[in-house]
């Protein structure tokens, strides 16, 4: 517990640093290598694909889209062309790969290769794009805090009221009164920095559309964990890496921001920030 909370601190002292004093290559390199790293944890750790060339070609590809999302790529005539032959790459090569080796290689494993390398970096693109809008550096906080706010008020929730559970199976310490800690956390965490956003930068989000924002990014987040908790007991590893001490892989700590992401990016859009 004490390194989980160690690296908790550190690793969002550097989520900080990245987004306000290093300039924004930084956080747009880091966010390249985690679609790489998600790719590979989707299909090799899991077991769900068991060919390394295609897990090898499905994390090149997610490196490819992450690269393509850079700040620097969103200047180029040939961006759209670039995500389109990744795209083409992508499908012939894991089809290709699916003829050759029919035998011993099922359609899911090119299901789950496409997965891998298209839709997990688009979700989790979600912050680069928030970071390239407007005053990026602090929305993107947004979908951080309701995320990791709420597995914060979750899990002392839970620790302290939790009774009932909320899914057995799948993750048998998770309550229902951590589930619902979870979302009051996630409307207190992003309220608070709403209010914090409007004294000093006049951002004009409405309070009520912070509160809704914050309750429903932290139930869709704990659906995002429960989700990646469920591919997890179905191929029977514990995490699905060990990049962070304390807290596993990339998909282990990501879970909930890879859904939550989307959701702010498409609020935030819909709101007219651009």
């Amino acid at each position: 517990m004490r390194s989980r909370i160690a690296f908790g601190i550190i690793g969002f002292a550097f989520v900080l640093c990245a987004l306000f004093l290093f300039p924004p290559i930084v956080l747009e390199v880091a966010l390249v290598l985690l679609c790489g790293l998600a790719a590979w944890e989707i299909t090799v750790p899991t077991g769900l694909v068991r060919d390394r060339d295609v897990a090898v070609l499905c994390m090149l590809v997610a490196v490819g889209f992450g690269w393509n999302a850079t700040s620097g790529m969103q200047l180029s005539a040939y961006r759209d062309v670039f995500a389109l032959g990744l795209l083409l790459i992508a499908v012939v090569g894991l089809f290709a790969v699916l003829l050759r080796r029919h035998d011993v290689m099922h359609f899911h494993q090119v299901v789950c290769g496409l997965f891998s390398a298209v839709l997990l970096p688009y979700l989790l693109l979600a912050l680069m794009r928030i970071f390239q809008m407007e005053k990026g550096q602090y929305l993107v906080l947004l979908p951080l805090l309701a995320a990791w706010g709420s597995d914060t008020f979750a899990y002392f929730a839970g620790r302290f009221f939790g009774k009932h559970k909320l899914a057995p199976v799948i993750s048998p310490k998770k309550t229902v009164e951590g589930a619902v800690g979870g979302v009051l956390g996630g409307v207190v965490c992003v309220l608070i920095f709403t209010v914090i956003l409007d004294m000093t930068l006049g951002f004009a989000l409405p309070y009520w559309a912070a509160a809704v924002l914050g309750a429903v990014g932290a139930a869709i987040g704990q659906i995002g964990d429960l989700s990646f908790s469920v591919i997890k007991r179905q191929t029977g590893i514990k995490d699905y890496g060990n990049i962070f001490p304390g807290h596993g892989g990339v998909l282990d700590r990501f879970d909930s921001v890879i859904f939550v992401a989307p959701v702010v990016e498409l609020v935030l859009r819909a709101a007219g920030v651009s």
